[in-house]
Order: structure tokens, then sequence, then C-alpha cells
């Protein structure tokens, strides 16, 4: 394996020859990739590539799958320090634990923070991620530099409230002004994606809240804001506007195909031709709905009405093959045993959601997502010579019900191997985890962070405590 590892890390073009290629929705034998300039240069017939290209080696990889790496659709990279904390919390834990512990951080905590999400994505197979934006103030530029040394491909979001939820609050002028700034400064970076962001559309008035989102369309990036995901958060914009929040986003022409919704789990009928009829895009977090949430976003709904949607983590766990089966079991268990769908979405759908799908909700339909020609070669090697795929009779859903990060041997991006087993190849994340290790406790006692539910151990005795033992 080291060899195999020594060929993929080499400079220059690569001519794979996998067992398996993921390729126009199928697992397809016998066919070979080049790849060149960090892009999928060409892709045919394995012997035909082989003939066309005789002064290269071609690399053959009979136990592995060729796939596209994944695309998390929406997450949080300054998260990493505190993942844990918001176990068995009430919803809205961004007001006790994510604004005060993202609005705390310094800018070395916020590299470290995102490097640390940023090795997690990779290792969970994610090639790309959608970063929501930080709180943290003035330290984008760290988060940017922590991914891109990383190699992830990162969609960054620039937050633009001017009602509260971050750091420092600035008028309405001067965040357009760093805004611009944001959208100028990535122009030609190869993995970083700037895009804007409010925070959740209670945050920010109407006049930016359409400024930010008419800004987006016309740099072409996107707008990203979390949408009808808690009840109280739809209770009070009914509260204060007279409308929910996907209908206030409406009534002020802020929604569009530039758009990215995280969530969208409490949606009526109408919110849902909301969605369709904008081309409003909806990132499906279904792990932040089991272990945060008060709903589950209706994606087999929003499916079948043409809706555009991916799969994301919400920062919860970087994995991606368990998001897929999350993706999946949700759906049947919402929605699917209720009404005797015993396929919802057949397992390509949940594939579909976290690859190419996920990266059109992330406006990177033309960059990434798929094994193309033309495309940024991202991509995983995934050793199919394990118990979990034998025998095999359907890859694809197999992939979604049987996958797990263990299995992927190389991730890449732009055409280079980023990680080999789990471990990068030419930085030390050991000694980003003992910094981590070093500085996160100090981080957390000093953000204020509220925590409601205690830790397991203490969760353990108090239950212990009330149980009534007979005599």
């Amino acid at each position: 394996m080291t060899a195999l590892k020594n060929r993929l890390a080499a400079s220059g073009d690569l001519l794979l020859l996998p067992g398996k290629l993921l390729h126009q929705g199928e697992c397809r034998t016998g066919l070979g990739v080049l790849v060149r300039g960090g892009r999928f240069q060409d892709i045919d017939n394995a012997e035909a590539l082989c003939a066309r290209h005789p002064e290269l080696d071609p690399l053959r990889l009979p136990d592995h799958l060729m796939m596209p790496g994944f695309i998390d659709a929406h997450t949080h990279l300054t998260q990493s320090l505190g993942k844990s904390l918001v176990f068995g919390e009430p919803s809205e834990i961004f007001r006790r634990i994510w604004v005060p512990l993202e609005a705390s951080l310094d800018e070395r905590l916020v590299y470290l923070s995102a490097k640390l999400a940023a090795l997690e994505s990779l290792r969970g197979g994610f090639t790309t991620a959608v970063d929501a934006g930080t709180r943290s103030d003035g330290c984008i530029g760290a988060l940017a530099s922590a991914a891109r040394e990383t190699g992830l491909r990162s969609v960054v979001g620039y937050i633009c409230n001017d009602l509260g939820g971050t750091a420092k609050v600035a008028d309405q002028a001067t965040i357009l002004a760093r805004a611009e700034q944001h959208l100028a400064a990535w122009e030609s970076d190869p993995l970083i994606h700037p895009s804007l962001a409010v925070s959740i559309p209670e945050v920010a008035t109407d006049g930016m809240l359409a400024s930010v989102s008419s800004l987006s369309a016309e740099a072409g990036v996107v707008f990203q804001s979390h949408v009808n995901e808690h009840l109280v958060a739809v209770e009070r914009s009914l509260v204060a506007r007279g409308q929910r929040p996907l209908e206030h986003l409406a009534s002020i022409g802020a929604l569009g195909p530039h758009v990215l919704i995280a969530h969208s789990t409490l949606v009526t009928p109408q919110e849902l031709n909301l969605l369709r009829d904008s081309g409003t895009a909806v990132a499906y977090n279904p792990v932040a709905s089991v272990w945060k949430g008060n709903a589950v976003a209706p994606a087999l709904q929003m499916e079948a009405l043409g809706i555009r949607f991916g799969l994301g983590t919400d920062g919860t766990r970087a994995d991606g093959f368990r998001l897929m089966d999350a993706g999946e079991s949700l759906q049947r268990a919402g929605f699917g045993l209720a009404t005797g769908d015993s396929s919802c979405g057949g397992g390509w759908l949940w594939l579909d959601a976290a690859t190419s799908r996920a990266a059109d909700a992330a406006g990177l339909g033309a960059v990434t997502g798929d094994i193309a020609l033309g495309l940024a070669a991202d991509f995983l090697l995934v050793d199919l010579d394990r118990p979990e795929f034998t025998p095999s009779h359907d890859l694809i859903w197999e992939l979604v019900r049987y996958g797990c990060r263990d299995q992927i041997d190389a991730v890449f991006t732009q055409g280079e191997l980023r990680l080999w087993q789990g471990w990068p190849l030419n930085w030390d994340a050991k000694a980003l985890m003992d910094e981590v290790r070093e500085l996160s406790d100090a981080a957390i006692a000093g953000a204020g962070v509220q925590r409601i539910h205690p830790v397991s151990s203490r969760h353990r005795a108090q239950a212990l405590q009330k149980q009534v033992r007979p005599k």
C-alpha cells in the first residue's frame, strides 16, 4: 500500500483504472480516468484511454471504487472546539453556545478550529464544505487559510447581520463594503469560493436581507441563511411580522436560485411552493434534526416538487456515508413508514444529494460534485475489498447503508492527494490535535457558554438518584 500511496501522491498526470467508477449515476466497470492539471481531462474505456496516452503508466486499482467526493451543503468550521457541548441541549443552541463561543475566539483559535473541522471533513470523504460563516470578529481570513491548507474546497460565508448575533455589529454601509471586499478577495482562489450570509432572518433588517441577497445574485455567489429550523423562531417571526421566516424572505424578494436555505424543517405546503417557484436550494441536515432540531425536513416531498436540495452536516458528524444513511433513515422513519413507502429514495437519491445535487445547491455544479470532463478532480478511492461489500448486488444503495469513512483509502481535491487512509501527507495533524487539546478548555471556559444538559457521567448519577428502588 505504501507504493500505491506514493504513486498517487506523485506530481503530474494520473491515469487511473479503478475496478469501478461512479459515473453518470452508475457504478461502471472497464473505464479509466485521466487527471491532468487538477481536472478530469479524459474519461473512456480503459483500453482506449491507455492507447490514447501511451506515455503514461496506468495505475490499476481493481479493488477500488472511484467516486466523487462528498459535498457538505451546510456546516460551521469554527464550531469544532465545542462540538460535543450541544449534546442533549434544547433547541436554539446558537443563543447559549455558538454565539458566545465563536464570538470569543481570537484569530489563532479560529484557525485551529477551522483546520480541525476541515481535517474531520476530509476524513469523512467530504472534498467540499459550505461554511455558513463565523461569528468571530475579523477572522474570516484565518478560517479560509486553514481550510485551504488542508486542501478542503470551501464555500466561505461572510455574515452580514446588522441586528446582532455576532461578536461586533457594524452599520449597514460598513457591512456591505466588507461583503464586497470578501467577494473580491477570493475571486481567483482555486479552493475558496466566497459567499454571503445572514445567520437567521430576524438578525438583519429587511434592507440588509434584500441587499445581501441582491449582491450575492449579482456576484454569482450563494446567499446563505438558517430558516424555519426551530418552532420558537417561526413563532417569533409570526408575532413580529405576521409571516413565517420563509414567507418573510419571499415577500422582500430575498429568495432565488442563488439562495441556500439551511434546514427548512418546519415548512408549510405554501412555503414548499415558495421554494420550488423561486428555485431556492435547501440544505437537508438529517443528523442535526436528530441531535438538536425540532423536526425533519420533508426531503422526499421536496424531491417530488422539484425543489433543489443537498445533504449537510450542520457541524454534527463528518462522515459522508453516515450522513447519507441518516438522510435515508429519517425520511423512512418520519414519512415512509406511515405511507408504506419501502424505497424512500431507492438509495441513489441520497448519493446524489451528497454529491452532485449538493454541489448544485452550493453554487458549484460547474466546478465539482461529479466525475465528468472539465470538473475539478475532487474524488475518493473507496476500498471495496471489504466484508460490507461482499457480495455486492446494488453498490449504490450499499454505499448508503454499509459505507463508512474507514473504507476510504484516498481523498483528492483539485487533483492532489490530501489524505491517505485518514491522515494528511504534508502536514502534522497530530500537532494540530495537541494544540487544540491544550487551548480548547480555556477557550470554552472563558466564552460564557451556558449548558443546560449535564455531561453523561453527571446525568447518569442524577438518574440513579431519581430511581425508586423496591424494598
